[in-house]
């Protein structure tokens, strides 16, 4: 059994204490690249992740929205169009440099008076109790150190009635699929981060993190028994290649 001061950084098991540091240089790294890289490696598929997860946040005007691990901003964009000016989007991010792309975009895209940009670890977030309408979270779980604490404290940020959409890289329901996600991930992706981002290291990081990740029930549970949800519900994206947990806390 793994002790409760070790954690794992891909398939190496290392002291809690190293891995926001490790994980934070995996992401400095890959910032410049990082939206190139998510549509190159996707094919594109991850607008329509993105897409299936902002429906169901069931956004309305005024809500307030809280996107974790929101790097260069796809979500937050979008969450600052539905929830409109009465509304408030926090956008945030553990990583400075991937906050300061997303705080650039936001700049770029004439949002930057509707989406304030926050950097912040999310498992003590700054925030006050039953704030927030929704949180999201894409792809960003998995780099956590202690995901419960950090989905606990979620849980209490979040207001009454209100939900969580975790999107995260989860495992594949047939094994045909399984087996060629295996291929394209260890021997695919981290050649394509080599010829693209110049950095293969981070993206055989982003493969083995995913092994390491925990399953569709296993996170579902998580987030019922450590996070304190209500209720969760699952859904298989790309035949379980991605999944989306939808939470509620009543």
């Amino acid at each position: 059994m793994q002790d409760k001061s070790t954690t794992d950084f891909g398939f190496e098991e290392i002291p809690e204490a190293q891995k926001q540091d490790r994980v934070a240089a995996v992401f400095t790294s890959v910032a410049e690249k990082y939206d190139l890289m998510n549509n190159v490696m996707s094919f594109g598929v991850h607008h329509l992740w993105k897409r299936l997860t902002l429906e169901m946040c069931g956004l309305r005007p005024g809500h307030r929205v809280l996107d974790l691990a929101g790097g260069t901003g796809d979500l937050a964009l979008k969450q600052a169009a539905l929830v409109g000016e009465s509304g408030e989007v926090v956008l945030a991010d553990i990583n400075a440099a991937m906050l300061q792309r997303g705080r650039d975009r936001m700049i770029d895209k004439g949002y930057v008076n509707r989406v304030s940009t926050v950097q912040c670890n999310a498992e003590i977030l700054p925030f006050a109790d039953n704030h927030f309408d929704c949180i999201t979270i894409a792809f960003g779980l998995r780099n956590v150190t202690n995901k419960a604490r950090a989905l606990a404290s979620m849980q209490r940020v979040i207001k009454p009635g209100g939900r969580l959409c975790v999107l995260e890289f989860s495992k594949p329901i047939y094994a045909p699929l399984e087996k060629a996600y295996d291929f394209y991930s260890f021997k695919l992706l981290p050649s394509m981060g080599e010829l693209i981002a110049r950095d293969r290291d981070s993206y055989q990081y982003l493969a083995e993190s995913i092994r390491m990740h925990p399953d569709q029930q296993a996170l579902r549970q998580i987030i019922l028994e450590q996070g304190g949800f209500d209720e969760v519900e699952v859904h298989n994206l790309s035949g379980g290649i991605v999944a989306l947990h939808r939470a509620f806390k009543y």
